[in-house]
């Protein structure tokens, strides 16, 4: 049986008026979220955040700039901001699932609010050339090989970025972001959502 039928089920209720009521709770909760700047701002940050981007895959008909290549799937890009430790801190709004995670950070102006604020951003292959205050891992120029210095420098950079990669798995428990059945224009309000009862309870 769906969820939807199950709370409709559970509380002796119709489909559209359980409908109506997730709805208005994923707004409700949605309206809790912190802006960018007040996430990156409400918590004591050792010099640097981490960010990641990843596939909230959607149960819907092929639209242009939605299938990802990642996931070979259409999706939601979201960029996923944390602490050091993997605190989640932020979940940004979806964008398409075909967007690259180094456009979605400027869009989402991370690289901007980051570098106003002197925030290093820690960030994988997919942000090379963001610019500001992002720092990535040396890129292997084609036919050369790292020499053993940048190796070691990015097995570090790698250790100090899983803590966003295992808040990313933690993220992707929940079931709407790796098979939602909802419209991708509503991805972002239960993203926020889902950031909301992460940071408060």
């Amino acid at each position: 049986m769906a969820a939807l039928e199950q709370i409709a089920a559970g509380f002796g209720i119709g489909m559209t008026t359980a409908w109506r009521y997730v709805n208005d709770t994923i707004e409700r909760l949605a309206a809790f979220a912190p802006s960018l700047t007040e996430a990156l701002t409400s918590h004591h940050c050792d010099g640097y955040v981490l960010l990641d981007g990843t596939v909230a895959e959607t149960d819907r008909v092929r639209a242009e700039g939605r299938f990802s290549g990642k996931v070979r799937r259409e999706g939601v890009n979201l960029q996923v901001i944390t602490a050091e430790d993997g605190m989640l801190l932020w979940i940004s709004p979806a964008l398409p699932g075909g967007t690259h995670d180094v456009k979605a950070a400027r869009e989402h102006s991370i690289v901007s609010t980051c570098t106003t604020l002197d925030l290093e951003v820690m960030a994988d292959k997919g942000y090379q050339g963001a610019g500001g205050t992002v720092t990535t891992p040396i890129k292997r120029r084609p036919g050369n090989e790292l020499c053993d210095k940048h190796k070691k420098s990015n097995k570090v950079h790698a250790a100090l970025r899983a803590p966003v990669e295992r808040a990313i798995s933690r993220i992707k428990t929940w079931r709407i972001f790796h098979h939602a059945r909802i419209s991708p224009n509503k991805m972002t309000s239960a993203a926020a959502a889902i950031l909301t009862l992460t940071i408060y309870t």
